[in-house]
């Protein structure tokens, strides 16, 4: 049976693992909060797409404990551990790529900022377009997109993309040396192998969405963005070629 303590302790090696790819995830985090901050309310609207457990929903609340966050995700196990780890989140199950998914978020009011860390990408570049409009959708005027993703220039600027990925490199061999945390697929092996969480790996094996094609390219997210009617688009925050994009609506 998954209970709070079970949950923070599954977190704890999750955010942990998250950071073997990302060595400045906290610094990024930081970033992406700071923005929220800046529009000015001590009381913002914020949805976080692709929430994953909540990592993200949980850094907002501790720095802004008078927002709302409405953290989406597709996932069970996931889900099912951010709801367990942090209770006074709210969490939505629902697919970005599904038609109507604003719908299940409950907001009574237009959004402040939606914000995304490392999960957008897993959308293809042939959706991203109306997932983005549907975002615009439920933000206010002057609302703002804020997603953290490794985001590629290989179309555009070739060997500035390889420079980045080489600084990311060696900025994660500097904090890490051969200490490197577990992987993404060895932390999915122990969630498997935890009888406690059996009845969810078989969830997730069933709902798990298929991710067809990736949108690992900066300039897919930015022609999506303008078609979807944002009206600036740039990077907020970088290191290498993980970034902080951010749209204004």
């Amino acid at each position: 049976m998954l209970n709070h303590d079970a949950a923070l302790a599954w977190l704890a090696r999750w955010d942990r693992q998250q950071q073997g790819y990302l060595p400045d995830r906290e610094e990024r985090f930081t970033a992406l909060i700071d923005a929220v901050e800046a529009l000015g309310r001590p009381d913002p609207l914020v949805v976080d797409l692709g929430c994953g457990p909540g990592s993200l929903s949980a850094r907002l609340m501790e720095r802004l404990p008078q927002a709302r966050v409405v953290a989406v995700d597709t996932d069970p196990l996931l889900l099912a551990l951010g709801r367990a780890a942090y209770p006074h989140l709210t969490f939505v199950s629902a697919d970005l790529r599904t038609p109507g998914w604003t719908d299940a978020l409950g907001l009574d009011r237009p959004a402040d900022a939606a914000v995304s860390t490392t999960a957008l990408h897993w959308i293809g570049p042939g959706e991203l377009k109306e997932v983005y409009a549907a975002v615009a959708s439920i933000l206010r005027p002057g609302g703002l997109l804020l997603n953290g993703d490794h985001l590629d220039t290989d179309d555009t600027t070739p060997a500035l993309a390889a420079l980045e990925r080489a600084l990311l490199d060696r900025q994660a061999k500097r904090v890490f040396g051969d200490d490197r945390p577990e992987s993404w697929s060895d932390w999915w092996d122990a969630i498997k192998a935890d009888p406690d969480l059996t009845e969810l790996v078989e969830a997730r094996a069933t709902a798990a969405a298929h991710h067809d094609t990736e949108s690992n390219l900066l300039s897919d997210h930015v022609k999506a963005l303008r078609a979807a009617g944002f009206t600036e688009i740039g990077t907020l925050w970088q290191r290498g070629n993980d970034r902080l994009l951010c749209a204004v609506r």
